[in-house]
């Protein structure tokens, strides 16, 4: 519905997608994808398309109204975590390997639980569950969200390239909400102290905090204080030391044009290519051709 208003004021504004992308700005594909109802939008997006397209406000109400991820079943383990998350005020998390949940693409979550999902069934539930926890964290005054993504998460992967340049743009259109903050643990900081697994330190309110971990298919919780306290002086020397947010963009932006370019035709060969080539040519030749004895000079003989 929200994809067929969308492009009812685009056309009728003379607009391609392109046109409109360029305005916003974001990807054609972006818009396509939300015209053709594949992509959820984010309400900054809604508002932006009622101000280009001077619509009066009706695409920010109508995505207000829109029930994007009806309520869906969790895993029976993951259960308490997801609870946790529809009643957060701040989450602080690092994360290793693969981009959070809370800031997964559908096609990358799709891409990802089909690595252990056989049934399509399944994956589809999943994926619905997973973007059912992001909404509250993507609209005005929603909770905070700091994240430092270890640099393995933008290098690992999943999918295709175009899923990572789909997740790439995700990770930079959310890292501009007032509310999130992404910072990219590089990989050549070895000086930087890492946790050892995936973590989140949680914020409930009524000033109740929990520090969450995961171990295969488990979820482990702990409320003492001390150890929250312990994990947050190691979470804030992370943050201290990681790229800034600005500069985790950048990074992120130059990750994604390494995907862009995998996509790409292999590039015709150069000159230095050329030579090379000419080069083991003209080995093979000389290896190929007759040998002559040369003539040596005899030694000479002492006299006695």
């Amino acid at each position: 519905m929200f994809g067929e208003v969308l492009r009812h004021f685009r056309e009728a504004a003379l607009l391609t997608q392109e046109a409109l992308a360029r305005q916003i700005p974001c990807d054609r594909s972006h818009v396509a994808r939300v015209e053709a109802g594949t992509r959820v939008p984010q309400d900054t997006f809604a508002k932006t398309c009622d101000e280009l397209l001077s619509t009066g406000g009706v695409l920010a109400r109508l995505w207000g109204r829109i029930d994007w991820y009806p309520q869906v079943e969790h895993p029976d383990w993951f259960a308490r975590r997801a609870r946790m998350d529809a009643e957060a005020v701040a989450i602080r998390a690092y994360q290793t390997q693969v981009i959070p949940g809370l800031l997964q693409t559908p096609g990358y979550a799709a891409a990802l639980f089909s690595r252990r999902l056989a049934d399509v069934q399944d994956v589809a539930e999943r994926v619905r569950a997973r973007m059912s926890r992001q909404q509250r964290f993507l609209v005005e005054g929603g909770p905070f969200y700091l994240v430092v993504l270890d640099e393995s998460c933008l290098r690992n992967m999943v999918g295709s390239p175009e899923v990572m340049r789909d997740q790439s743009d995700h990770l930079l259109a959310v890292g501009s909400l007032p509310n999130i903050r992404i910072q990219i643990a590089p990989s050549n900081r070895p000086e930087i102290d890492r946790p050892d697994t995936s973590l989140s330190l949680i914020e409930l309110p009524d000033a109740e905090r929990w520090v969450y971990s995961e171990s295969l298919d488990r979820g482990h919780f702990s409320d003492d204080p001390a150890v929250f306290a312990q994990h947050m002086r190691t979470y804030d020397l992370l943050r201290a030391d990681a790229l800034s947010a600005p500069q985790s963009a950048d990074l992120i932006s130059d990750v994604r044009e390494g995907y862009e370019a995998d996509d790409q035709p292999p590039a015709p060969r150069g000159d230095l290519d050329q030579e090379q080539s000419q080069r083991r040519q003209r080995r093979g030749l000389h290896r190929n051709s007759p040998r002559f004895p040369r003539n040596r000079p005899r030694p000479r003989q002492q006299e006695p």
